[in-house]
């Protein structure tokens, strides 16, 4: 049965190239929103708290501070309304998913810069 869904998914599935990133990385994803006949485009920004799954089942949740109010909000990296996505910040951090940057404020909740 895996094998089918994996057949299915590398022949039928369209992937679009996109950087490499991980927990802890700053980045920005553009997304398209359609309201009714418009369309526009919205960015998000924010950092990885994980990226979870393969090929094209996976998914990220990126993390943004909206004045005193965290937002995190899940995309999967097959999103036909995904345009682009830029890395701001490479972070460096120890695990693949950070879940404890949610209970980080102020200075404890800055992450370093990875130097590329």
């Amino acid at each position: 049965m895996e094998e089918l869904v994996k057949f299915v998914q590398d022949e039928f599935v369209t992937k679009k190239e996109f950087p490499q990133f991980g927990a802890g990385d700053t980045i920005t994803v553009y997304y398209e929103i359609r309201e009714g006949e418009k369309t526009r485009t919205q960015f998000f920004k924010g950092v990885v708290i994980q990226v979870k799954g393969t090929g094209t089942s996976q998914t990220f949740t990126i993390r943004k501070m909206s004045g005193t109010i965290g937002v995190e909000r899940i995309f999967p990296i097959n999103l036909p309304a995904l345009q682009k996505i830029e890395i701001n910040k490479k972070g460096s951090v120890r695990r693949k998913r950070i879940y404890y940057f949610r209970g980080l404020t102020g200075k404890k909740a800055r992450i370093k810069e990875k130097r590329m």
